[in-house]
């Protein structure tokens, strides 16, 4: 017959933060950050204090870098991390910001290439002044 365990039931343990950097691609410190701002939350330590997190945790990981990517500021990252916990669906929202910082950059992108044109025709027509040239 076995004996009954009076202590708390065992519980799987979670990913150190190194593991979930090297899977995540970013650094310790930067996932140190993300839960400094309360956008993760470690499920708990572990005997060397090294907090441990839940294998979910890297999909969240993915979702704050591609976000970020466009700018989306921390504030806002933690209100969809929270609807998507929730259970509640925010694709169409995330995919309307997505379509419009791919409009945003369009739009710099032809600035920029208007703003290389017009640079191009004033060098391919400089006049150098005729002044003392300075010795570099």
């Amino acid at each position: 017959m076995a004996a009954l365990s009076s202590g708390p039931p065992e519980q799987a343990p979670g990913l150190r933060i190194g593991e979930i950097a090297k899977r995540s691609g970013l650094s310790v410190k930067t996932i140190r950050f993300y839960c400094d701002q309360g956008l993760l939350q470690p499920i708990g330590r572990s005997e060397g204090g090294y907090r441990l997190f839940k294998q979910e945790t890297i999909d969240e990981l993915a979702i704050i870098r591609a976000l970020r990517t466009i700018d989306v500021p921390v504030a806002e990252l933690g209100r969809i991390l929270e609807v998507r916990r929730s259970g509640v669906c925010n694709c169409s929202v995330l995919k309307e910001s997505i379509s419009t910082k791919i409009i945003s950059i369009d739009e710099r992108i032809n600035e920029l290439s208007s703003m290389k044109i017009e640079l191009a025709r004033l060098l391919k027509h400089w006049r150098d002044c005729g002044g003392k040239q300075l010795e570099v």
